[in-house]
């Protein structure tokens, strides 16, 4: 099989192509991924580019993007597979002359399969980029579930056998920490921690993720956002809503951002009110060390 990077700086060209910034240990982990055939898990806060990533490998590598959302009370029926009981009743009551043996040999069958993104990547006849979004928010037991996938890559469906990988996908799971993940889960994967870039490379995301913005700007929005994530606030601005601090500023024709017009557009970096009330209190004039 033709191994998709050669390189670290493959990598990071590849990301780059599709507006990902990777530095070089993301780029590094990315690399191994694919040569080891290994999960990655990735930690850090919330915005700071953890579903981009596997967004942006998904176009690097030419694969879809299956992706699971993880929520609290996420089950086996809605991450793995279920069975459609309503396809299954109607012919039921179709079939009332027919023995039951025949009948449950039918209804237990393809057709009335409805299969779910761990399912859907593993049954994929092509490879596949299998994101696991915010793995941290399910219960232990769907977390022992995950392990089983990550360990084998083959699915057990009692009425249809045992389902393996026709190919094996490139999973991506991200965390924000808000519980800690079993030992057993990070032992499969390679981890990946991203955090809050520095403002020179907030800057660099900037202008690539937002067309047009002046230099000036960019710089200008990188090191206030950064002097706002110092203030021990209730919620620190992420890099996505730098972004949209950055496009909200361009929408208004700014190219330059003095003291007034950030306290007025706080709003858009910052989601509560205690902390633009702090922000806007202290809030250096824009440009100043």
């Amino acid at each position: 099989m033709e191994l998709p990077f050669a390189d670290t700086a493959q990598v990071s060209a590849a990301l780059r192509r599709q507006g990902y910034l990777a530095d070089e240990h993301i780029a590094q982990v990315v690399f191994l991924a694919t040569r080891l055939s290994k999960p990655v898990l990735v930690e850090g806060p919330a915005g700071v580019g953890k579903t981009e990533l596997a967004k942006a490998l998904a176009g690097a590598l030419g694969r879809r993007l299956i992706r699971l959302q993880c929520y609290e009370g996420l089950d086996e029926a809605k991450a793995l597979y279920e069975w459609n009981y309503r396809k299954q009743l109607l012919r039921l009551q179709a079939d009332r002359a027919r023995a039951w043996e025949e009948v449950e040999e039918d209804i237990f069958s393809e057709p009335f399969l409805l299969t779910r993104p761990l399912l859907e990547a593993i049954r994929s006849p092509e490879p596949v980029v299998l994101l696991v979004d915010e793995v941290d928010r399910v219960e232990v037991e769907t977390e022992a579930l995950l392990l089983e996938i990550l360990a084998e890559f083959q699915v057990s469906i009692p009425e249809l056998g045992t389902m393996q990988a026709a190919s094996r996908p490139s999973v991506v799971l991200t965390s924000n920490n808000t519980r800690e993940l079993s030992e057993a889960l990070r032992r499969r994967c390679l981890f990946l921690h991203i955090g809050y870039p520095a403002p020179e490379r907030e800057k660099e995301i900037l202008l690539a993720r937002v067309p047009g913005l002046p230099d000036a700007l960019a710089e200008q929005v990188a090191r206030l956002v950064r002097s706002l994530r110092l203030l021990g606030l209730r919620k620190p601005p992420s890099v996505s809503e730098s972004i949209d601090w950055a496009q909200t500023l361009l929408t208004l024709g700014m190219e330059r951002l003095d003291r007034r017009t950030a306290t007025e557009t706080l709003h858009v970096v910052l989601k509560h009110q205690p902390d633009i009330e702090k922000a806007a209190a202290d809030l250096e004039e824009p440009g100043e060390e």
